[in-house]
């Protein structure tokens, strides 16, 4: 029971909304090199659901832009995504050093 995942880009900035699960992550995965480019910040604050999988492409975006010499941000992070990357222990790569 998804509700999908949508996504725009406006101006350097990725807007994710609805549901980043295994069902909904495909499309983002397979653009994610044209996605990304000029993107220097993610914004979740409007993801209802976020699973492991979803956390795992979001780890993989940081990555992918570093490896290009950009410091990809995380905005709008919810307290769910927050307590998830906390039980992950992700902190280190996706910061929570601010409020959402």
């Amino acid at each position: 029971m998804s509700n999908g995942l949508h996504f725009e880009s406006l101006q350097q900035c990725l807007i994710l909304s609805g549901c980043l699960d295994r069902e909904t992550l495909l499309p983002l995965w397979e653009q994610r090199e044209s996605l990304l480019q000029g993107v220097t910040c993610i914004d979740v604050a409007q993801l209802e659901r976020v699973d492991s999988s979803g956390l795992a492409l979001l780890v993989h975006l940081r990555d992918f832009a570093g490896r290009r010499g950009i410091e990809l941000q995380i905005s709008g992070i919810t307290d769910r995504l927050r307590t998830l990357v906390e039980l992950y222990n992700l902190k280190g790569i996706i910061p929570l050093d601010s409020d959402s």
